[in-house]
């Protein structure tokens, strides 16, 4: 853009030497011809006045951190210097939707707005219905006097989970089970795409703990308790993100275009690690230890682009990770050179100190100079606003700390073409639960469902089950639930019951729509023994397991199954061949029951496509998943993860029975000229299979 040099050109001193000259010449003029030259020197002032006018404007008018033609460095230097403290500190704060107005975000010049658990524009919102909110929120930051966008942010842990109608793929227990990076790495993708269409460009996603003790209430959020599984896992980053470009430096951010989102890897760092799996608790744990097994995929993370990455609640061997310079600054700035911003979690200030909040002028302090630049605040912004100005003002908090974290701020928001592309349109708002993503889902269920058991002891699989039985029971109280079948982090902060939330098939729904309609099905939540015992079942399907719990509510020092699960097993079992599918975020007691079982299958917490459970146990796929953690034999042996000296599993980790489909099994009988029914040579595959893994691995097949 070309910009007038006039107003550089038109000093004050030009004027004085018009002025003069005018006069000179007036007085050698006679009265005519002066009168005429007043009015044309008079002109040409004016009209240069004008020009000197217009020029300054327009010099004014050009900011080069509007300019998308600017390096990004650049436009990040020029908007950074136009900002006043004021700008700056309302760019490190991030509120809570039910306090955010448009009024609020021009006042206090918000740098973003999220959406906590369950926090929506309405029951039932649809995308449409997100888009116009977000809108009318980003009109308010738009009016501001430097005119920055804000950044909407919200969980996406399983899909956009928090939504009306969206697509609920399997919690990160069961992707690492598929250990199909290639495949999660489409599921981001598809995540960012709903996620886009209600008009978000920010997720707080993906958790890449590394949960090494089953008792903690979040570690379905973990892909594994091995930390190469979830450093494959990270390619879910350029699958929300986009693939950064080949020549980008490492640490820079970087996000590829409107159908892709910011992404967040959280719990920086140790979080699957405290002490007896307690959330928000203490991992102790040396150095090496930390770096080696929890720091890993934060690096991996970092290479590829990611943008973000939230704070831990919990503490490294008693300091606070809110609060932790060495590791935020010193490692994750300095060492591994992450260029993005660094975001609190939820409240995650106050609770440096115990009780939370009790010196909150202290946690500012403490977070701030840890090298936090973001702070999801979430409701008291006037207070954090306050003292942070004051702490700035006393030269407690030096201005380049508060440069740098605007400037990380600025960076990702440019990055994302927030500026070119601040309110959000409906070109995506049937992208939201299609089609092809619930195929997308079903695909990933059936590859994260692990087979522990096929037939009693080891022999005569029951599985592929017939879909032409003439009767078979569903019982249990996870069989028609979709909230149980969801879990935890859908629709509101910890789950649901029942299957009025959203829309999704049931396993029972699935097991209606692949069975053949001559089958009678009948469906029982918790039938006694004499009724199973009175009909005639050929089997029964029972699907039990946790109920939806997140967070510190999950937390379990027992981890049993949820009533009256264990009733049902008894009853059902004892009098007809069962199937147990367990819906849980990691693994449970189990041991108590399984010499009475057929069938054992691990489906973790699967989301809204039921069909990808009866994938796999009719037949239509084989079983294929591994165990991405241990299941242990009780919960005195917990913490046991692979590699320890005293492990002793029930079912070690990357266990898991495999089986062919029908498809597979028929065309494979059919080659080898062997005409016997199909299930005879998937008795022999699964007993060959169980008898190698037992032997190469020196466990005892359990009982």
């Amino acid at each position: 853009m070309l910009k007038p040099q006039l107003s550089r050109r038109f000093q004050i001193r030009d004027f004085r030497f018009l002025q003069f000259f005018v006069c000179a010449n007036v007085e050698m003029l006679n009265a005519e011809r002066k009168k005429k030259m007043v009015r044309v020197l008079v002109q040409i002032v004016a009209i240069t006045c004008l020009w000197w006018w217009w020029a300054s404007l327009t010099d004014a008018q050009y900011m080069k951190y509007k300019d998308p033609n600017q390096p990004v460095s650049v436009r990040v230097a020029d908007l950074l210097s136009r900002m006043t403290l004021e700008e700056k500190i309302g760019q490190m704060v991030q509120i809570d939707r039910t306090v955010a107005n448009p009024g609020i975000l021009k006042s206090y010049f918000i740098g973003s707005v999220l959406s906590g658990g369950g926090s929506a524009p309405l029951p039932k919102a649809s995308a449409v219905d997100w888009i116009n909110m977000i809108n009318e929120y980003q009109k308010g930051s738009l009016s501001t006097r430097l005119g920055i966008p804000m950044m909407y942010g919200i969980d996406a842990v399983h899909g956009h989970n928090n939504v009306f109608n969206a697509t609920i793929f399997p919690h990160n227990i069961g992707l690492g089970a598929t250990r199909d990076s290639e495949l999660v790495r489409r599921i981001g993708a598809a995540t960012a795409v709903e996620v886009r269409a209600t008009g978000i460009p920010y997720v707080f996603a993906p958790c890449i703990a590394v949960c090494r003790d089953p008792r903690w209430g979040r570690c379905y959020e973990s892909y594994s308790e091995d930390h190469k599984i979830v450093q494959e896992m990270t390619e879910i980053v350029p699958g929300l993100q986009g693939d950064i470009p080949a020549d980008s430096l490492k640490g820079v951010p970087f996000v590829g275009g409107k159908k892709k989102v910011a992404a967040c890897v959280k719990h920086f760092v140790g979080d699957g690690g405290t002490t007896k799996g307690i959330n928000e608790n203490n991992a102790v744990i040396d150095r090496h230890g930390l770096l080696s097994i929890h720091m890993p995929a934060y690096s991996d993370s970092i290479i590829k682009g990611v943008s973000t990455v939230m704070v831990s609640y919990s503490s490294w061997n008693g300091e606070k990770m809110h609060a932790n310079r060495d590791l935020v600054t010193g490692f994750l700035k300095d060492t591994l050179r992450f260029k993005g911003f660094v975001i609190s979690d939820w409240e995650g200030i106050d609770r440096i100190t115990s009780p939370p909040h009790s010196n909150y002028s202290y946690s500012v302090q403490a977070a701030i100079q840890a090298g936090i630049d973001m702070v999801m605040v979430p409701f008291k912004y006037t207070e954090f606003i306050d003292d942070l100005t004051n702490l700035v003002k006393n030269s407690i908090i030096p201005m380049d700390r508060i440069d740098d974290a605007v400037a990380r701020i600025l960076l990702v928001k440019f990055t994302m073409g927030l500026f070119e592309n601040p309110l959000a349109d409906f070109s995506l708002v049937n992208e939201l639960g299609s089609q092809a993503h619930r195929d997308l889902a079903r695909e990933a269920v059936r590859k994260s469902l692990v087979l522990l058991k096929n037939g009693k002891n080891g022999t005569n699989p029951l599985l592929p089950l017939s879909k032409k039985a003439p009767k078979i029971l569903v019982a249990g109280s996870h069989a028609d639930n979709l909230g149980y079948q969801c879990g935890g982090w859908t629709i509101t902060w910890q789950g649901f019951s029942d299957n009025s939330y959203t829309r999704g098939t049931t396993i029972l729904g699935a097991i209606t729509s692949t069975v053949d309609p001559s089958t009678e099905i009948v469906y029982r939540e918790n039938p006694d023994s004499n009724f199973v015992k009175s009909d005639s079942f050929d089997y029964a399907i029972v699907v039990v397991g946790e109920h939806p719990y997140a967070e510190s509510s999950g937390d379990s020092m027992t981890l049993t199954m949820a009533d009256p699960g264990p009733t049902v097993i008894k009853n059902v079992c004892e009098a007809v061949k069962c199937v147990i599918v367990i819906i849980s975020g990691r693994p449970i007691v189990i041991q108590p029951y399984l010499s009475s079982v057929d069938v054992l299958v691990a489906a973790w917490l699967p989301g809204t496509e039921g069909q990808g459970v009866t994938d796999v146990l009719f037949g239509d796929y084989g079983f294929s998943g591994k165990l991405s953690r241990t299941w242990f034999r009780t919960v005195d042996q917990l913490p046991m993860n692979v590699g320890d000296s005293h492990y002793d599993p029930l079912f070690p980790f990357g266990f898991g029975l495999t089986t062919e489909s029908v498809k597979e099994l028929v065309s494979r009988s059919t080659s080898a000229g062997v005409g016997q029914k199909p299930y005879i040579l998937a008795n022999i595959v699964s007993a060959i299979a169980i008898l190698y893994f037992t032997a190469s691995r020196g466990f005892r097949q359990p009982t």
